[in-house]
Formats: C-alpha cells, structure tokens, sequence
C-alpha cells in the first residue's frame, strides 16, 4: 500500500511511526528540513522536501500511484487543497485535517464530490474524548465499542485495591460477579506494557486496563481502589474550540458547566453562544478567582488554553483544592506518559487522537474501529469477522494467538460477551483485540 503524508508535524510524525510497523510504502511531503532530516533518523520512511499543494510535487512522488494521500499539515485550507489536488491527481482515498466544525457531518454538501473522501477534525475528537472521560470517571483512560455496549478501561492500582499481590486468575477467581477480562498491565517502575497471563501479579502503582460489559462499570473500579465520582459540577479553563465544544456537549448531558475565560471579547462570544454554560470572564491561573468560582466545589477540573505548562500547572493546583478529576490538554506528546506521575489524572493531546482516528483507514480486515490507549504503546482494534476467516475456525483457547495481543470481546446481537479459552467467535461478530505494535498483522491474518 502507497500512503503519502503531507505535513511532517506532530500528527504526520505519529501517524509515520504507527505506519513504519506495517512494511508500507510511505512518503512524507514537508517544506521543514529540520522536521524531515528528523523523520528520515527515526523512521523507515521516504521523506520529499516540497509543497504538497504543488502538482508537480505530487507527479514526482507519483500520486496517480498513491492508495491514501492523508493532509495533516496545519493550516485547515492547505489541506482541503492537497486533498483536492491529490484526488484528482489520482489518489484513491484522501482524508484531511480540518479544523472548521462545519465540515463535519454536513448533509448540505457532499465533500465526496469535490475529491475529499474523509475529514478528521482533531478538536472534536479531543471534546469526545473528555466528555468519555468524565462519564467514566473511576478511570482514567475509556475507550467504547458500539455506544458502549463493550468497553476498555484503565486505572492505576491504589493501596486499597483489593487485587493486589493476587495474580489474574485468582482476581477472576475472588470477583466472579463482575465481567472482565485483563487486556493489559504497565508496572510502575517500567515503561513497558505486558499482555498479561494467568499467572501474572497485580502490583502497587500497575496501570491495569480491562475489557467489560457497560453493566460491569460501576463495580469494576472496586479492583483498583479508586472512588467511583458522581461528576456533576465541572470547570474548564480556556474558550478554546475544545473549551468551547466540551461545554457545549457536558451542557447537553446534563453537567453544571462553569468556563473561564482570560479574554474579554472571547468570553463575551461565548456566552452568547453557550446558554448553559455559565462563562467567567478572567484569568484561571488567578487563585483568588478559582476561589470565588468555588473551586473546591468543582468535581471536575478541565484545563483546554493553548499553553500545555498552564494547563498542568492549573490542574495540580485543583487536585491541591480537592478537585478529584482532572484532565489536562498537552500539545508534547512526550508528557502523555507521565500524568499519573505529576498528580493528573488525565492528559490528551488531540493530535494523538487524530493520528489515531486516521490510522484505521489504512488496517486491513474488516476493521470498524481503532483507539489508542493513553498510557501504552499499544493498539485496540475492532473488527467485524467475516464468514471462514480463520478466527472463527476454533475455540479462543485453540486459535494461535501471538503472546503479543489478546482478545477483549464479542458484541454479538447487540451484547458484550467476554471472550475466555472456552469461547467461539462467529461470522458477524464484532470482535474487540488488544495488541501491541509488533502483533498488529499478525492479528490482521486471523480476520481475512
């Protein structure tokens, strides 16, 4: 498969480095030297230094050749434009970064038509991806399959963790009443993710995640120690477009939404445009203001301005008021590892999330979904098994399976079953895998 990237930004870079373990064909068009000759020492990448908008650029790449042009550069227009270009060019799918949330789900044009085939826009995936968190709050970390009829989780292990000392079996073994399967476990003082086994010890610190049912929820967080939050008063700060769309979709589920925003024209918008939001006009990083906006009443705390160091900093000294969740926005992707070390319990980078959302255009099988997990370097992959793939030819206990990557769920005529050794997967099902990178086509083999 021939994929050509245009921009070599964070999202570009990303999407390369999950691409580089699928033996792809892959061009990377920049007009940054420095973000190329970077690209081209950390990845099996070809890297092209040029204007993606160029049709000549694109001839030279060979464009009529190409089986996904994916436009992540900055700049919204830029992209819609190499799409455009590139379609017509003959690029056989495009896909774009787009910022506008009027091109999203719009009936009124078919952006089709015009040669853009898929737009991904980066903010709204980031206000989903907070309004998940905040619904699953004993976690910090939520993925959902099918509207939440199947879902993965991930907290760490707390001293009051009933689990602890005890392997996976025997956890099972103690708490038959709840539905789960342990998909994967990050030990604290290691920076790599395990595919657990039987025999595998939940320790103090581990970053656990499981696959369960949606009625498995409210009592699973029981094994990891940590208190289920009723989260119904929450505060953001930063009328960004994030700040903007998470109150907008927090209002209309019902959450009291206060937003604080440091500019005054900004804030004065925003109010006229969220009537259910209440907008302060100021600056969060100003304690006596959190104080007077009653602060330590919050139960959530969520930090969206464009300044990653803010929104940490504004977050700690939440969790220093009481404040028991809190989510932060982080452009380096480098500190996404690290919010369980600092005192966070959550930090998102939208570019992380595009990359991702993007990533499954280009999975083989009959794939429905991707996700990245936050605190690991792995994959959730949901596909839809087709008739006589290999999946469905014995029992889970029998498929030969890599070590590397571990079944998490059927969603089969619209409920969650858990996939354990005695367990067949059928022709129509909807099968939930965890893996890690290594695995990702070997898992790919057994869905054809």
């Amino acid at each position: 498969m021939k994929i050509i990237i245009a921009g070599a930004g964070d999202v570009g870079f990303h999407l390369a480095k999950l691409l580089s373990y699928e033996s792809q064909d892959i061009y990377i068009v920049d007009l940054d030297n420095d973000r190329l000759q970077y690209l081209d020492t950390h990845l099996d990448v070809i890297t092209k230094k040029g204007d993606a908008t160029s049709i000549q650029t694109l001839k030279d790449i060979g464009i009529d050749k190409t089986d996904l042009l994916i436009a992540v550069t900055d700049s919204q227009n830029t992209n819609f434009t190499i799409a455009v270009i590139g379609k017509k060019l003959g690029a056989k799918k495009t896909i774009a970064r787009i910022n506008n949330p009027e091109f999203i789900n719009n009936s009124e044009i078919d952006f089709k038509d015009l040669g853009l085939d898929s737009v991904i826009s980066p903010e709204e995936l980031a206000s989903h991806e907070i309004k998940m968190l905040l619904n699953q709050s004993a976690f910090n970390d939520s993925i959902s399959f099918e509207n939440g009829i199947l879902n993965m989780v991930g907290s760490s292990l707390c001293k009051g963790s009933p689990i602890l000392n005890l392997t996976v079996q025997q956890a099972k073994n103690k708490f038959p009443e709840i539905d789960f399967i342990t998909i994967a476990v990050k030990h604290a003082d290691s920076s790599q993710t395990h595919i657990p086994r039987g025999d595998t010890v939940f320790e103090l610190g581990d970053e656990v995640y499981f696959s369960c049912p949606k009625e498995s929820i409210p009592k699973l967080h029981i094994l990891t120690g940590n208190e289920s939050i009723n989260v119904k008063d929450v505060m953001i700060l930063g009328g960004s477009k994030i700040g903007e769309k998470s109150a907008k979709k927090l209002c209309q589920e019902k959450y009291r939404v206060k937003l604080i925003e440091k500019n005054k024209t900004k804030a004065f918008n925003l109010a006229e445009k969220l009537k259910n939001t209440l907008v302060i006009q100021g600056d969060g990083r100003d304690l006596e203001l959190l104080e007077e906006e009653n602060i330590r009443e919050m139960d959530a705390f969520i930090a969206v301005t464009g300044n990653s160091e803010t929104n940490i900093m504004s977050c700690l000294v939440a969790k220093s008021k009481g404040v028991k969740k809190t989510i932060a926005l982080v452009e380096n992707m480098d500190y996404i590892n690290i919010s369980q070390t600092i005192g966070i319990d959550t930090l998102i980078n939208k570019k992380l999330l595009a990359a991702s959302e993007i990533f499954k255009h280009v999975r083989k099988g009959e794939v429905l979904a991707l996700a990245n997990l936050k605190h690991v370097d792995a994959e959730v992959l949901e596909f839809e098994v087709v008739p006589n793939s290999k999946v469905t030819k014995n029992l889970i206990k029998d498929i030969k399976l890599t070590r590397s990557a571990v079944f998490g769920g059927v969603i089969r005529n619209g409920k969650a079953l858990m996939t354990f050794g005695d367990f067949q997967i059928k022709a129509g099902d909807k099968t939930v895998v965890f893996c890690l990178p290594d695995a990702i086509s070997d898992v790919e083999e057994l869905f054809k």
